[in-house]
């Protein structure tokens, strides 16, 4: 059984016992969090939502907080001596699936 949830302007196919890391939630490490926008579920048949599925959540446990890996952003403009450097690392949540309710 699988579902497909959207959270932080993303999609992600998930099923019970997976760990996915997706935009910051604002919850704590070991809380509990769930996931309202399911917008299919696949159990002995494909259920897709329009644009979501009435009454089913996913539940997912918060593994940890954490900033992924530092990406470099570079700007220059040739001829004109302008050059800046800047870094950015993108804040995540780790969660892991635990039921999928559909």
């Amino acid at each position: 059984m699988y579902a497909i949830i959207a959270t932080g302007g993303k999609q992600y196919k998930v099923a019970e016992g997976d760990i996915i890391r997706v935009e910051k939630l604002g919850v704590e490490a070991g809380e509990t969090y769930t996931f309202d926008q399911v917008l299919a579920v696949s159990g002995d048949e494909l259920k897709v939502g329009n644009p979501t599925v009435a009454g089913a959540t996913v539940e997912a446990s918060v593994v940890e907080n954490g900033k992924a890996k530092k990406v470099i952003v570079y700007k220059y403009k040739r001829k004109t001596g302008y050059h800046k450097k800047n870094g950015h690392r993108q804040q995540y949540t780790a969660v892991k699936i635990e039921k999928i309710n559909a």
